[in-house]
């Protein structure tokens, strides 16, 4: 199965109000493996960036004036996702809005919302009451994620792949199913790669230490 996880970057909240498309990033997953492949544009939104989302992602009216239209990268995007693709984002009602309003003003057939998974609905389901944006899964799930200092969508795209792996159960997790339906509809699982934890020396020390001070501990009884 070929799922594109992706994020957009935007002027604001809505495009029936005159928001833009600013950034798009997507990254290739085919049964649960990241390929390497990867698609990632910036669009001119035609119009100035405001000063709340520029503190957000950084993206300049300079900058973004020299970019293509939308219309002018539309059928190349069109390609890469293709017909039968899922495409899976943070809140992709967010996303999937500005995606369809760009395609609907250029006269194409908008991606229905069938294609589409919510790693947000995923994370409110299965740890509710808890926090769950981006940046609280990644710790949640031990992602590092200390280069993420502006949103930019390519990187939320490659750092949600993992996040997204991680709530489907992990590379070496069973699968949950109330989030996927088979196990055979997600291919073979992949071994996730040995990590090393080295303790330095001064932290044995420390340990020995705190470990004299212990009186009559359990292990001893």
């Amino acid at each position: 199965m070929r799922e594109l996880i992706f994020d957009t970057e935007t002027t604001g909240f809505d495009p029936l109000s005159g928001d833009r498309l600013v950034e798009i990033g997507l990254v290739e997953m085919v049964d649960r493996s990241l390929t390497g492949n990867h698609y990632h544009v910036y669009v001119n939104p035609e119009r100035d960036m405001p000063e709340g989302a520029f503190k957000i992602h950084g993206l300049s009216t300079e900058f973004l004036s020299g970019k293509a239209l939308f219309s002018s990268i539309m059928d190349e995007f069109l390609e890469y996702v293709g017909d039968s693709s899922v495409l899976v984002a943070h809140n992709a009602e967010f996303d999937m809005k500005f995606i369809n309003w760009e395609l609907e003003n250029a006269g194409r057939p908008i991606i229905h919302s069938k294609r589409f998974i919510d790693t947000l609905a995923i994370a409110r389901t299965k740890f509710p009451g808890s926090p769950n944006s981006l940046d609280a899964l990644c710790k949640r799930f031990a992602i590092n994620n200390t280069h993420r200092t502006l949103h930019g969508a390519l990187l939320d795209a490659e750092i949600l792949a993992e996040v997204y792996i991680e709530l489907l159960g992990g590379r070496q997790g069973g699968m949950d199913l109330s989030v996927v339906k088979t196990a055979a509809a997600m291919g073979p699982k992949k071994e996730r790669e040995r990590r090393s934890f080295p303790v330095k020396e001064e932290e044995l020390e420390a340990h020995r230490e705190f470990i004299k001070e212990l009186k009559d501990p359990i292990w001893n009884s």
